[in-house]
């Protein structure tokens, strides 16, 4: 289980659950016991009334629990953290219980300083390989996944860095002490379903209310507190809810999380788009072959470059059709290359039907882990980008390896027709 960091928010979140159950039990007594059975069935003598409150009341309640009970337990079992990389869990070890270093012995403490927090230089990289082995995925201008430095490790797709709970968390929307931590990947569709059902659950005390406060007065019973009180707690959590609802419902319909809303407006995605084995980089755009052999801080970007980032060694046969190409490309300001339509990202995050958008019980497909494409499923965009940036087909590997070839045959005579003159030259030169 990822806690949070901060003890405040820890105990937050353990504590704001029994708020609820508070505010949820006081509204059952107001509309279950004073409402229905004290006020419409005993002495309104309405019967129907207070059994239609009753049935509508309970199915609602029942529904917002079941998810509620269903995103907190994914939460706290799923919450859908990138795993740590080896000096982020060195660092994180805790520490023998003992008496306290004096200042002096934890500087000189190699497990007390600083891990590096430059990218992992190792061309075996682990995690490295579950980026190239896809057609597609985010990358920095150099061609290489982005990097977090706190958690030592490269953050997959569409993955963000929750400062709360110290991980970078998969399709992170937001951190939520209301239902016990962070919303995510893998838990973003119950805590929608959980919103949608509080949000009607809410209405129904807030109509179950003000009906029953209305009766009351027009019967001459005067006005009771209760009645109030609920009303105004039903209204306050109406507003939370209903917002939280419909917030949701647009993130999803644009395919777009908490997260990315904030600066979807002047966002700009570097995209690793796989090219065939040989393509050389264009006039706008670099190129980056994986695996890598040799990584440096100080080599130049390929995509500033204009060069490709290869191996220095003749690798096999075999291992040369282990490589991968990749084209090193950015969006246009706003873009979104994973937005399928309305219709279809309210499908990958829902479900393909509607049992499973009612129901809290399957998980969203896009917490599938991909294909061979792309992590997440990639909208029309990215057949405009390969246009736009006019790069080859993968289909046309064959087609690319020869015509390289072909031209390093073409430049082989020529370069040692060049070599020999060279050499002649010398020769002559020394004879003088």
């Amino acid at each position: 289980m990822v806690e949070a960091r901060r003890a405040s928010t820890r105990w937050a979140t353990r504590v704001i659950p029994f708020v609820l159950a508070g505010f949820v039990g006081f509204a059952s007594y107001v509309v279950v016991k004073r409402i229905c059975l004290d006020f419409f069935l005993d002495r309104q003598q309405q019967s129907g009334t207070a059994v239609a409150f009753l049935v509508v009341y309970s199915v609602f309640l029942f529904l917002a629990l079941v998810s509620y009970a269903r995103v907190w337990a994914e939460i706290q079992r799923h919450p859908g953290a990138v795993p740590l990389g080896p000096n982020a869990l060195n660092q994180r070890k805790p520490k023998k219980k003992g008496r306290r270093k004096s200042r002096a012995h934890r500087e000189d403490d190699i497990e007390a300083k600083a891990y590096d927090s430059r990218p992992d230089s190792n061309p075996d990289s682990p995690g490295l390989e579950a980026f190239y082995s896809r057609d597609v995925f985010v990358c920095k201008e150099d061609g290489l996944p982005r990097w977090c430095s706190t958690c030592c490790n490269w953050k997959p797709d569409r993955a963000h860095h929750c400062s709360e709970l110290e991980r970078c968390v998969l399709k992170m929307d937001h951190f939520c002490p209301w239902v016990g931590g962070i919303v995510g990947e893998t838990s973003f569709k119950f805590f929608i379903q959980f919103t949608f059902y509080a949000a009607i659950y809410w209405a129904v005390v807030i109509i179950a209310a003000a009906y029953g406060l209305s009766s009351s007065i027009n019967s001459g019973a005067g006005v009771d507190g209760f009645f109030i009180a609920a009303l105004a707690i039903g209204a306050f959590f109406e507003l939370f809810t209903f917002t939280m609802t419909g917030t949701a419902v647009r993130y999803i319909c644009i395919n777009l999380t908490n997260v990315d809303y904030l600066k979807s407006k002047v966002v700009v995605h570097y995209l690793a788009l796989r090219v065939p084995r040989g393509t050389p980089p264009g006039h706008n755009y670099g190129v980056v072959t994986y695996p890598l052999q040799e990584l440096s801080a100080s080599a130049p970007s390929p995509q500033l470059s204009g060069q490709t980032i290869t191996d220095e060694h003749p690798a096999s046969a075999r291992d040369q059709l282990a490589k991968r190409t990749f084209a090193i490309i950015k969006t246009e300001m706003g873009e979104n290359p994973w937005d399928l339509g309305p219709y279809r990202n309210w499908k990958s995050i829902m479900g393909s039907n509607i049992i499973d958008w009612l129901l809290p019980f399957n998980p969203s497909p896009c917490s599938d882990g991909g294909n061979s494409e792309s992590l997440y499923e990639l909208g029309p965009l990215y057949p405009k980008l390969r246009a736009r940036y006019n790069l080859p087909d993968i289909s046309d590997e064959a087609t690319v390896i020869s015509s390289g070839d072909e031209m390093k045959e073409k430049k082989k005579p020529r370069q040692e027709e060049e070599d020999q003159t060279g050499t002649n030259d010398d020769t002559q030169a020394s004879l003088e």
